[in-house]
């Protein structure tokens, strides 16, 4: 049995207060996370998973390896997310964005990056508001998550894959090479979980077979198994649920 997408999860200076920008932008519900004396975030949508924001002393350094894109209907659309976004505590940000292109690039208060989409993105046209989880990564580490989740490729062209739910929701992405060296820890992860008559462990050694890498060496009971993609990026499996 393929685990599920619990959650993705961003490490916050300030839990509360990107949650709440967030849950702003998105329009979701703010719910209280038992685990890690973390916020959460319900979709309001198709969306599929939650947003967990986890607390942690280090500051952002560097660029994220996921970003999302968000979508709109209409220029006007568009500009009310920037509106929003910005009344709520974000930020314009330079990226090296042409004049030309169509999105908007901002960051929230804690300076992760995300997109506004213009309208009329065929790529992102059956999805919902929150159109993509947009990855550096390889095309290697596109197929493992591809085989990881169980959910189809639904782009694989020049060395840049993209996967999408069954169900619908957010595709994820992967831009190809040239992948950015990875400095220090990610500030966004996914949660895992295998179904409630699943096996954690029996995951964990499905993953590790398909390329992942343990990362925590510590063979006590533990809730989550701390693990890496085989870009390195980190992610958590948890008890079945």
């Amino acid at each position: 049995m393929t685990p599920n997408l619990i959650a993705l999860c961003f490490d916050a200076n300030d839990p509360l207060r990107l949650a709440d920008f967030w849950a702003g932008v998105l329009r979701w519900e703010t719910v209280e996370d038992p685990h890690d004396d973390g916020i959460a975030l319900l979709p309001s949508d198709d969306t599929g998973f939650r947003i967990r924001f986890l607390p942690t002393q280090e500051e952002k350094s560097g660029p994220n390896q996921i970003h999302f894109d968000l979508t709109s209907t209409s220029l006007d659309d568009q500009q009310q997310t920037v509106a929003r976004a910005l009344e709520l505590g974000g930020r314009h940000i330079d990226i090296g964005q042409l004049p030309e292109e169509g999105h908007v690039v901002l960051a929230d208060p804690e300076g992760n990056e995300f997109c506004v989409i213009e309208p009329g993105n065929n790529f992102l046209a059956d999805c919902g508001f929150i159109g993509a989880l947009s990855s550096d990564g390889s095309q290697e580490v596109g197929y493992f998550w591809s085989k990881a989740l169980d959910w189809p490729l639904v782009w694989d062209q020049d060395q840049e894959t993209a996967i999408q739910s069954p169900h619908g929701g957010p595709k994820i992405t992967w831009g190809g090479p040239p992948v950015r060296a990875k400095t220090g820890k990610n500030r966004l992860h996914f949660d895992l979980a295998p179904p409630a008559d699943g096996d954690q462990q029996a995951e964990v050694d499905r993953l590790v077979s398909l390329g992942a890498t343990r990362l925590d060496s510590s063979q006590s009971e533990v809730s989550s198994v701390s693990m890496a993609d085989p870009d390195g990026n980190e992610f958590c499996v948890l008890p079945p649920r």
